[in-house]
């Protein structure tokens, strides 16, 4: 299994990437598609009851289901960075309080990429209060656990 490494972006910043077997393109889409992010999710808090576009552009607005602690909650998130090159892929999307979460696809390979998320609490409204209840150290292991789904799925087979 392929190792997930931490990404040292800074304070504020929870950032994980992972190599995973599979075209940078192929990856892309499925993040790029907000009704795919329960597949992807290793927190458990995204729910599949998504409103919004199938492919995501800057400006775009996403209505998620999802369930943290036990309540269910929806949050809408706008798209505040869209990149589709064919040296590196984005997309990142702010949430209403200004906290980001961000992938970011570099091909290293046609058939292998390097994919890097990242949750950004710099901006974000509720910067403190996210510190005192342990947001990042949450947002680290769901992070770890999401990259670490998403590299399992693309493994060759035994």
């Amino acid at each position: 299994m392929t190792a997930v490494t931490t990404v040292d972006r800074g304070p504020g910043v929870v950032a994980r990437r992972v190599t995973v077997n599979a075209p940078a393109e192929e990856l892309f889409a499925l993040v790029n598609d907000p009704r795919k992010h329960g597949l992807l999710d290793g927190s458990g808090t995204v729910r599949d009851t998504v409103k919004g576009p199938t492919a995501l552009s800057k400006g775009a607005k996403f209505t998620t289901g999802m369930r943290m602690y036990g309540v269910p909650y929806r949050i809408t998130s706008t798209v505040t960075e869209h990149v589709d090159t064919p040296e590196l892929k984005v997309v990142e999307w702010a949430h209403p309080a200004g906290h980001r979460w961000r992938w970011e696809f570099t091909p290293i390979t046609a058939d292998t990429t390097e994919v890097t998320e990242v949750f950004d609490n710099r901006p974000s409204k509720l910067g403190k209060v996210f510190e005192l209840v342990g947001v990042a150290d949450q947002n680290a292991a769901g992070i770890t656990r999401t990259l670490s789904g998403l590299a399992a799925r693309y493994e060759p087979a035994p």
